[in-house]
Order: structure tokens, then sequence, then C-alpha cells
């Protein structure tokens, strides 16, 4: 579960990024939108405002690590439900749901085989064989199920979204699946930063994203609170570990 850490983590780098100090901080190029007359700071602020208001989202990522390609999607709640699928390297997919102190996690047989690598090979078949396509239950408290809902931890999120920007500079009219935004831009090093902030409604943060730096990503935020449907799977389909 290393790399579901190591996600969480640069996650919330990115989103912090948004408090790095820099020399100047120009307002870009004219618009008429929500936004005119604002400077790059000042819409940041207000997208970081907004979106650490929210009681549930959907995060979507998608990073290059130097472990390979990791994609997540999560749906998750200030109450603590939450759904989400993760597939690491393109060599398997894990499936999580959380609700109320219980998480429930199921591994395909890729994912099983590459955890298994180096293990004898009869034991490999055998967890395949009990556990692929199987939910698992576990208490929300144990460490293994803390790693595998970093991104259901929403009130850890939020808090990254602190309204301290200094830095953003305007780029101009974006688009994010097929929502009108505005489009905002820091350097660390280099590595650049876009963001992008909603140009209607609420200024919510609606894409992240990263090139130049070791690990480029883009994480889109959607789905401001609307509420997360967590159920526990039906007993047909879990495995009992214990038993």
């Amino acid at each position: 579960m290393r790399l579901i850490t190591r996600i969480s983590v640069n996650t919330v780098c990115a989103l912090s990024l948004f408090g790095l100090a820099a020399c100047g901080a120009g307002s870009g190029p004219e618009e008429t939108g929500p936004f005119a007359n604002q400077s790059g700071p000042e819409v940041a602020n207000k997208a970081l405002t907004a979106t650490s208001k929210v009681k549930s989202l959907r995060i979507g990522l998608d990073m290059t690590t130097s472990d390979g390609r990791i994609k997540a999607d999560f749906a998750t709640s200030l109450g603590g439900d939450c759904t989400g699928t993760m597939s690491m390297g393109g060599t398997g997919t894990m499936e999580v749901i959380r609700t109320g102190d219980r998480v429930y996690t199921k591994l395909d047989e890729a994912l099983l085989r590459e955890q298994g690598k180096g293990e004898p090979k009869a034991d490999i078949d055998a967890a395949v064989k009990l556990i692929a396509g199987r939910w698992m239950e576990s208490k929300a408290s144990d460490p293994d199920a803390e790693e595998a809902t970093e991104f259901c931890d929403l009130k850890a999120i939020l808090k990254e979204f602190e309204a301290t920007d200094n830095a953003a500079r305007k780029v101009g009219p974006s688009e994010v699946t097929g929502k009108p935004a505005l489009r905002l831009t820091e350097k660390d090093g280099k590595e650049t930063f876009t963001f992008d902030v909603a140009a209607e409604g609420e200024p919510y943060l609606l894409r992240v994203t990263s090139k130049g730096g070791e690990e480029p990503m883009t994480m889109n935020l959607s789905d401001f609170d609307v509420p997360v449907v967590a159920k526990k799977p039906a007993a047909k389909d879990m495995v009992d570990l214990e038993g």
C-alpha cells in the first residue's frame, strides 16, 4: 500500500503550492468574465475558499511516478463515506468502499499477482482463488485500511485549501469537462502548475496539473456537495478471511 500513501502526499503537496511565494503577481490578460479586474491571487484564494467549504467531492488523479502510472477516482465526504478505484502501474485495480467504521476493498487478479511477486507460485495462486474479485472487510482504524482510504479523509484534504496565495497568474479562459473556467499558473523551479477555476456558479477549483517535474500529474475535482452513496457489499460478494 506504499504507493497509495505516496499518491495522497503528492496530491496534498500540489494543492498547497497555492501558498508558494513568488516575485510579482500580475493579473494577466484582461477579460470580461466573473473574474474581470481581479488579480491571479484574488481568484486563486476565492477558489480555495469555496472549495474548502464543500461537504463532499470527487477526486480524479492521473500521475506518472518512478513506479509507473497511477490512476485514482474517489468520491468522498466529510461524513466519512467514500467510494473509489485505483490502478497502479497498469498492473491491476483496487476498489474501495468506506462506510461508518468499516472499509471494504476488492483487488483484481492482476494486482494480487503483482503484489505477490517473489512469493511461491502456489501461495499466489491460492490467494488469487480466494480473494480476487471479492470484497474484504476491515476496521477503518486498521493500518492497511487507513492507507487504502487516505483519499477518503476529506477533512485532511480540505485543510490544504488555505487561502494564502500570492503567486498565481491569470492565463485566460479554459474549459474543464465542458464547463467554462479561468486558468491560473504558478512555477516551482522547473515544474509548472496550472489551476482551472470554475467561471460559472461557485468558483470551485476544477483541475490541477503539473508538468516539468519528476512526477507529472492531472487532478480533477468535481461533484461538489453531491451526496456519496457508500453501501456494504452483498454477503455473496465478500470473502471471510477469519472464518
